[in-house]
């Protein structure tokens, strides 16, 4: 395609200076080379992200009708020998090391103890609000019998896997709990459709609650 044949839009017709300084169709270059430096931004604006990066902002670096899925694939089957890869989380994609490096990125640095660890109790309430969202306190102490500290509901803000969800309808209208993006990155799941099909609380009660009431509103 010759560059003649693309004309930038006058100011007043729709135009962005942002739109004249960013070339996202790269029509002077051949098209081999032109899809290489789309697979190039795709993969910069997904290693600069800590967080998964959906479709329709990746689209914004590459030219218009190109399949980022396409590019995506490329871009992986590149990293075929690399000790990380892209993987799809949720609505978007994101770097992510191989499962079979876990150990030597334990053994360096402890990172995965760091940003995974868990007690029980932390796990068996990330557990609970995973199952029954959105929960408030009072809903998290009939599934285990007894109060769930501000503390640990703190520590679960703090790593991104909970978050505060709508006002509970009981009296005083509480704050309820949800998880995060962050949580279903975590956990390798693309939503909450994809949790176990487990009845959770039975092994996390101690006296309240009913094992019944696992299966609710994710499903």
């Amino acid at each position: 395609m010759s560059v003649a044949t693309k004309r930038k839009p006058a100011k007043g017709q729709g135009g962005s200076a942002r739109d004249d300084v960013f070339d996202r169709e790269l029509d002077d270059l051949p098209q081999e080379l032109r899809w290489r430096e789309w697979m190039g931004r795709i993969e910069a604006v997904l290693f600069a992200s800590a967080t998964p990066v959906g479709r329709d902002d990746l689209a914004r670096v590459v030219g218009q009708g190109v399949s980022v899925e396409m590019l995506i694939d490329d871009v992986q089957a590149e990293l075929t020998s690399r000790p990380y890869e892209l993987a799809q989380a949720s609505d978007g994609w994101m770097f992510r090391t191989k499962s079979q490096f876990a150990e030597a990125i334990k053994a360096a640095a402890d990172l995965g103890e760091q940003s995974l660890a868990f007690t029980e109790m932390e796990m068996g309430v990330l557990c609970a609000i995973a199952y029954h969202q959105p929960i408030d306190r009072a809903g998290l102490k009939d599934i285990f019998g007894k109060e769930v500290s501000r503390d640990l509901l703190a520590r679960l803000r703090y790593k991104d896997l909970i978050a505060s969800g709508p006002r509970s309808p009981r009296l005083g209208a509480p704050h309820t709990f949800v998880t995060t993006e962050t949580f279903l990155v975590t956990f390798d799941l693309q939503s909450l459709r994809d949790l176990p099909d487990i009845e959770v609380t039975s092994d996390l009660q101690h006296g309240g609650g009913s094992p019944s009431q696992t299966q609710d509103k994710t499903r």
